[in-house]
């Protein structure tokens, strides 16, 4: 008896109905995953941004790894100069720093000290733009299907308020908003 219970059913299906689509109803919005463009973003700079169809920012992000790169390259380059020119200035080795025409070793090394600050910014700035990138494709994603068409506004204007306990009115400002 417990057998025959689990397996009846209390309605028969009606298979002479169908099932028609209300085709007057917008189909759902295909989803956009905000993990998928961190994802993206984070392994490649720039593929978040092209995953949420912003590819104007991808040239952006790019030219400022390029930029930052190329400071990091040129502050690496004078500081183990200035450096190396410091060494060999405190080490009494002739001729090695005379292409500088520095014959101070405070001005030396006061310049290395300047470059390896420069360089040390740069790299933080490259760090930064990462995690800026990355950022803003999650942020992006979010916004996705964010509504901003035409009839969303919001207005301000003079207004008088009545105040009860008082029994007069008083100017102020009305905030209207419209979705």
């Amino acid at each position: 008896m417990l057998f025959n219970a689990t397996s009846s059913k209390a309605q028969l299906n009606d298979t002479s109905k169908v099932n028609l689509i209300d085709t007057t109803k917008s189909l759902p919005k295909k989803f956009h995953s905000p993990r998928k463009a961190t994802l993206m973003s984070t392994f490649c700079p720039g593929l978040g941004q092209i995953y949420n169809k912003k590819y104007w920012k991808v040239p952006v992000i790019y030219v400022g790894f390029g930029a930052l790169a190329y400071s990091i390259n040129y502050n690496q380059h004078k500081y183990k100069t200035y450096l190396n020119a410091y060494k060999d200035m405190l080490n009494n080795v002739p001729d090695a720093y005379t292409n500088l025409y520095i014959n101070n070793p405070e001005n030396l090394n006061t310049l290395q000290h300047y470059f390896h600050r420069y360089r040390d910014l740069s790299v933080i700035g490259a760090v930064a733009l990462y995690l800026l990138n990355v950022v803003d494709a999650s942020v992006d994603a979010h916004l996705f299907s964010f509504d901003v068409s035409e009839n969303l506004s919001l207005n301000f204007h003079p207004t008088l308020i009545n105040t009860a306990y008082v029994n007069h009115y008083q100017t102020g400002v009305s905030l209207n908003i419209k979705f």
